[in-house]
């Protein structure tokens, strides 16, 4: 065989591969796109689709009987002026500032005696059992406890001759109890999260901190936290997102009273939306709603990474 067969064979025997793996890559990058097609889809028709609709609603001022009408950032310049947004949002944050310090050490606390103490699935069930129940049935239940007449807690105060409180019907007490709600269904949940980010840290850990004669305090602040930062980053970070988008809870109990003391922000949303119908504007506080926690979530994101550079 000359030269020049063996190079022209060479050269169609590479070609051959190349076409072979052009031909692999393109039954690849079908199967791939046959199985993420669904998921696209739905993403398109339930996100994309509503959030681009939603963005045009928040220029216009749609109200539900008469087509929408362009007013440009009109809606959005009467949003920064509007003392009822304020307040709202003033309220949201006192709500996330009393929820999310009690909740993250709370559940820290069952996780760490739940490690420490038993294994049982019995307990674990028991505790996010509050968790699984629907908000509205969890709603109801506390308003029922709650109840300034008959309510179990206030019978229990006033049989220890103490004088009954409407929780839910003064405005120093209405968002505290919402909070306390809230910690009550969520926080088994979240000492679930946190018992599993215990039970995947090394126990040679534990011994390598006990053999350099650690404390047990020093082991938990130098060694436990800091291998917890990713699922505390995650429990944070996801708390705070929910806690901004409280609505249930306060639809079932307080219905943004009394005095506003509860109304938040998904709450006015909602009032602006279906009781005074102005849809545009209601969109408008959706999005800065929307803008808000990508804000908080980014500024929380940084602040934790700048905690694990210092580690």
């Amino acid at each position: 065989m000359s030269v020049q067969s063996q190079v022209t064979g060479r050269t169609a025997g590479g070609a051959t591969a190349t076409t072979s793996r052009r031909r692999l890559y393109r039954g690849e990058a079908l199967t791939a796109l046959f199985f993420i097609l669904p998921s696209l889809i739905g993403f398109t028709v339930f996100y994309a689709v509503p959030a681009i609709r939603g963005l045009w609603i928040s220029f216009t001022n749609w109200d539900l009987l008469r087509p929408a009408k362009f007013i440009g950032i009109e809606n959005y310049v009467k949003l920064f002026q509007d003392k009822e947004f304020w307040n709202a949002l003033s309220v949201t944050v006192y709500y996330v500032l009393l929820n999310i310090p009690l909740q993250t050490v709370l559940a820290m606390i069952i996780a760490v005696m739940m490690y420490r103490l038993t294994k049982s699935m019995l307990i674990r069930a028991l505790i996010i059992l509050p968790w699984l129940m629907p908000p509205v049935v969890v709603g109801l239940i506390w308003l029922w406890l709650l109840d300034p007449n008959i309510g179990i807690v206030n019978v229990a105060l006033k049989a220890l001759g103490l004088p009954m409180i409407a929780f839910l019907g003064l405005p120093q007490w209405a968002m505290p109890s919402i909070a306390m709600i809230n910690i009550w269904e969520y926080v088994g949940y979240t000492a679930l999260l946190i018992f599993a980010g215990l039970q995947s840290i090394p126990g040679s850990v534990y011994e390598a901190a006990s053999i350099d004669g650690a404390s047990e305090s020093q082991t938990f602040w130098k060694v436990t936290v800091p291998l917890l930062r990713p699922v505390l980053v995650f429990v944070v970070v996801t708390s705070v997102i929910g806690s901004f988008q409280i609505f249930d809870t306060i639809a079932i109990t307080t219905k943004g009273g009394p005095v506003n003391a509860t109304k938040v922000m998904n709450w006015y949303i909602y009032e602006q939306a279906f009781s005074r119908f102005n849809m545009g504007y209601a969109t408008t506080i959706s999005i800065i709603l929307f803008a808000i926690l990508i804000f908080v979530s980014m500024v929380q994101m940084r602040i934790m990474r700048a905690g694990e550079s210092d580690m």
